[in-house]
């Protein structure tokens, strides 16, 4: 365990070797690994909004939490061996390839529903209504915003605390009302969007990291 306690704290310290600029955030990327690990401890998810992008990397981050990122992700004997009760040739498939999964959301990705409830409804509540829907008390939310000002990603972050959730914001250096909703904000220091943008990937790819040794690195 110590050991691997380690590895999540070299992951943070490697990142600021490669990216010194991000050593300013160092302390609010390390409050942010707590709050997720917490929430997956105890059966959360997260559930992860951005606009632009800021969707793209939404998309991004639950590809890395979803499916093996760096280790393996095996899953434990007693699920792979229901899998093959349940249907001895399908079953065993299924135990040699699925992989342990952090579960994740991007709000962006639902265009049937999103579209639906843009028409008949406020559009710009599109977020908060998924956030209403998935959300429970102990989940995260994460909003990616590089202004810290985005309408709908706001209405999410208090929808989320209105369900019990914590809020971590992701945005540039700029003073903002998402800093002001989230439980912790990391503020990348960078105010032009693209290089704002250039700086949350190695930030998202050290949380990711950092879960992934938390909870399968002892496979």
């Amino acid at each position: 365990m110590k050991e691997l306690k380690e590895k999540i704290g070299k992951n943070v310290e490697m990142l600021c070797e490669r990216y010194p600029a991000l050593e300013s955030v160092k302390k609010e990327i390390i409050e942010a690994y707590f709050l997720l690990a917490e929430s997956y401890k105890n059966g959360g998810k997260l559930l992860v909004a951005g606009n632009g992008g800021s969707a793209a990397d939404a998309e991004h981050i639950v590809g890395e939490l979803m499916k093996s990122f760096k280790l393996p992700r095996k899953l434990d004997i007693d699920f792979t061996d229901k899998l093959v009760k349940e249907n001895e040739e399908l079953g065993a498939v299924l135990a040699e390839n699925l992989q342990g999964a952090l579960p994740a959301i991007a709000l962006d990705g639902h265009p049937a529903l999103s579209t639906a409830y843009m028409n008949d409804c406020e559009p710009l509540l599109c977020f908060a209504q998924q956030v209403n829907g998935y959300g429970s008390a102990g989940d995260v939310f994460l909003g990616i915003s590089t202004s810290g000002n985005s309408k709908n990603v706001l209405y999410a972050a208090i929808t989320a605390h209105a369900k019990g959730m914590n809020v971590i914001g992701l945005t540039g250096a700029k003073d903002s009302k998402l800093e002001q909703m989230s439980d912790v904000c990391i503020k990348v220091p960078q105010n032009e969007t693209y290089m704002i943008q250039e700086l949350h990937m190695p930030v998202y790819h050290c949380l990711c990291l950092m879960l992934e040794y938390e909870f399968f690195g002892e496979n």
